[in-house]
């Protein structure tokens, strides 16, 4: 019976003048574009409710303006996905826009400060220029993190959203969005359906020398609710499939007074005792 009918519309069709046939045709060509624009639109708009469910989730308009955090807690580092012995003691305080410093071993005499583009390590030697390859990849992860994707990214107009849908996450249903920038860049965010906490964040970076393309991710994990803000004591990083590092949380603290010389790389490397 739908074989039939499906026959006969197209027999209607072929007995159509050819003018008629041509405005139909100009017709459907003309209404596609507008068809696809709508359809954009709507997947936009479901990827940026998901976005605004997101930052709700993590604070709202106290996450947008927090003014630092501090993390405590050790570090797992894994060669070809198997860990290293041992763990490292770290203590991390991030400053939106572009300050970081991040101290290491039980008497934080190993200081490393990330600020605008350059990379400063302070030990009992004095201070000198981190590795390059090393600041390019804190700064990649950094211009690619979950805060600058809304805080930059999400407020420029230029910024394509899309919707991906739902699929499962470490056990866990969640929605998928794509940010891509003006630059052709993309971060990936995975989120909870239920809570709506990040679960997953990623993106893409070509090599500059053998020019293939690797994929950065972190995975967020245990959240608790430190100071109304919940927090993931547990985040993964994985580098093309392998994880590479494990950062196990002890202690979190936001919107902390620091010293005026905090940021003060001379001021630091005095206190280092030889």
């Amino acid at each position: 019976m739908r074989k039939g009918l499906a026959v006969g519309l197209a027999l209607v069709v072929l007995a159509m003048p050819l003018g008629l046939r041509a405005q139909a045709d100009d017709a459907g060509a003309k209404n596609a574009p507008q068809a696809m624009d709508e359809s954009g639109e709507k997947n936009a708009a479901k990827a940026r409710a998901a976005l605004d469910a997101m930052v709700k989730a993590m604070g709202g308009d106290a996450w947008l303006n927090m003014k630092n955090m501090v993390r405590e807690g050790h570090i797992a580092a894994f060669f070809h996905g198997n860990p290293d012995p041992g763990t490292t003691l770290f203590w991390d305080f991030h400053q939106w826009p572009d300050r970081d410093r991040v101290e290491y071993t039980k008497h934080r005499d190993v200081v490393q400060f990330y600020e605008a583009r350059k990379g400063i390590e302070v030990t009992y030697r004095g201070a000198k220029p981190l590795p390059q390859e090393q600041v390019d990849d804190f700064m990649r992860r950094r211009d690619h993190s979950i805060e600058t994707a809304v805080k930059v990214w999400l407020k420029d107009p230029k910024t394509i959203l899309v919707y991906e849908g739902q699929r499962m996450a470490e056990r866990h249903m969640a929605e998928q969005v794509t940010m891509i920038s003006p630059e052709n860049e993309a971060i990936t965010i995975q989120m909870d359906v239920q809570t709506h906490l990040p679960l997953m964040r990623s993106f893409q970076w070509r090599d500059p020398l053998y020019k293939d393309k690797n994929t950065d991710i972190e995975e967020y994990a245990d959240y608790h609710d430190v100071d109304g803000f919940p927090t993931a004591f547990s985040i993964t990083r994985v580098h093309n499939d392998e994880t590479v590092r494990q950062l196990y949380i002890d202690k979190v603290h936001y919107n902390q007074d620091l010293a005026p010389d905090f940021w003060d790389i001379n001021a630091v490397a005095k206190k280092i005792k030889k």
